[in-house]
């Protein structure tokens, strides 16, 4: 029975399954994006380059250090919680 039903739902189910394996690829992608440390220590470098080029003010470059050592602050966490049994 379970194979007959598989079958018949098949049309609908079978794309709906794949946008589902898609949208989790794509989150995916964007945490290891996201909590990459040496993508986040390599914006915080870009800032200070355009900090020290004037392309953004002392303020814009403090809110995103702020927002970036929160973030390295994340991963760390995150790391650690990893190692614990």
């Amino acid at each position: 029975m379970g194979l007959l039903l598989k079958l018949l739902a098949f049309p609908v189910m079978g794309p709906v399954k794949g946008l589902v394996w898609i949208a989790e690829k794509i989150a995916e992608q964007a945490e290891n994006e996201l909590y990459d440390p040496d993508k986040v220590r390599g914006k915080l470098i870009e800032f200070e380059l355009r900090l020290d080029l004037g392309e953004i003010t002392e303020e814009e470059y403090l809110q995103a250090e702020e927002i970036l050592l929160d973030r390295l602050r994340i991963i760390r966490e995150r790391q650690a919680a990893e190692l614990e049994p």
